[in-house]
């Protein structure tokens, strides 16, 4: 039984698998980054005050505040996109993904900040953790729901092949009977579309036997939950 809402199948596996490996190479990459003591004659003291530090970086100009409000953006905003992969889910409130996913980042990021305080050469800056949590939103607005959106269409268009023969909507007409023994039935019965049940009936009691027979008990073993098995079928003379 998948998680409601989650890709169905191996297709969730996949996307799951590849975002937690981009997701643990990542932070590796980050943690390289930004808790390596650095060797430096002078430091500038720690910065608590938000939007202190960019306001005294824009009156030096505007390449070096660039510079530095490019790094902090691009740092972890690859999570903005991995978190979700991660998580794998496909059908989700487009509010709550963007707020767990920028929870996240702001936790790694303050995490991050209070790691440093222990490492020389490095110091606390409160304008990098609002940018690196500015870089999440804006990676995982960018991506996410559009991917999202592109995965949905996709396997609509494939119907249910990752869940396999026999669900509703897929191959085979009626809940995978053959189409070519479907047609006119009418009625309705618990489990089973309209009139499909009385038509198994009829086809029992009235002894057919070949391809009709073995998709009426395909068709039942399915409804109760169990492994569909497909007797073999000889042809009368």
């Amino acid at each position: 039984m998948q998680r409601q809402g989650s890709i169905g199948g191996s297709a969730a596996n996949r996307i799951r698998v590849t975002g937690a490996i981009l997701l643990v190479a990542h932070l590796a990459l980050v943690a390289w980054l930004t808790l390596r003591p650095l060797d430096v004659p002078w430091v500038r003291p720690a910065n608590l005050r938000p939007l202190a530090g960019l306001r005294a970086d824009l009156a030096l100009g505007w390449p070096g505040a660039g510079l530095r409000i490019g790094e902090g953006l691009a740092l972890l905003a690859p999570l903005g996109v991995l978190l979700p992969m991660a998580d794998g889910r496909l059908s989700v409130s487009p509010l709550a993904s963007l707020f767990r996913t920028a929870a996240a980042g702001a936790l790694i990021s303050l995490g991050i900040a209070l790691l440093q305080t222990g490492v020389p050469g490095r110091v606390v800056d409160v304008d990098v953790l609002l940018l690196n949590t500015a870089g999440v939103l804006l990676a995982h607005l960018t991506v996410v729901p559009a991917g999202r959106a592109w995965l949905r269409r996709r396997l609509g268009r494939g119907g249910v092949a990752e869940e396999g023969y026999g669900d509703r909507g897929g191959r085979g007409g009626l809940g995978g009977v053959p189409e070519g023994i479907s047609g006119g039935v009418s009625g309705s019965c618990e489990g089973y579309p309209a009139g499909e049940a009385r038509w198994a009936d009829r086809i029992g009691g009235a002894g057919v036997a070949g391809p009709a027979r073995s998709a009426v008990s395909v068709r039942g073993e399915l409804s109760q939950g169990r492994t569909p098995t497909i007797p073999r079928v000889g042809i009368a003379p």
